[in-house]
């Protein structure tokens, strides 16, 4: 599988459990236990959209793509201003 593939399953298949709509992928690594696919969900639709919930999650994938396990890291509001690690 590419990428683009492993994000597209991470997305429908974490949809299909947990019943969210996906809005993006964030990011994707590999290591010894598999793909790890970091995406956001919607969980909670507001007006304005800038304050809509979404939820950051991590999902583990195997070698085809199918979920082994997955962990809501945090919510946030979707204008909220995301602090990345390591910058200053």
């Amino acid at each position: 599988m590419n990428l683009n593939e492993l994000a597209e399953s991470a997305k429908s298949q974490l949809s299909q459990v947990t019943g969210l709509k996906p809005v993006t992928v964030t990011g994707t690594t590999k290591d010894e236990q598999g793909w790890h696919v970091s995406l956001d969900m919607l969980e909670m639709s507001r007006i304005p959209p800038a304050a809509d919930v979404l939820g950051s999650y991590d999902v583990l994938l195997d070698d085809n793509g199918h979920i082994v396990q997955f962990e809501r890291k945090r919510t946030r509001l979707r204008g909220e201003t995301v602090e990345e690690k390591g910058r200053d």
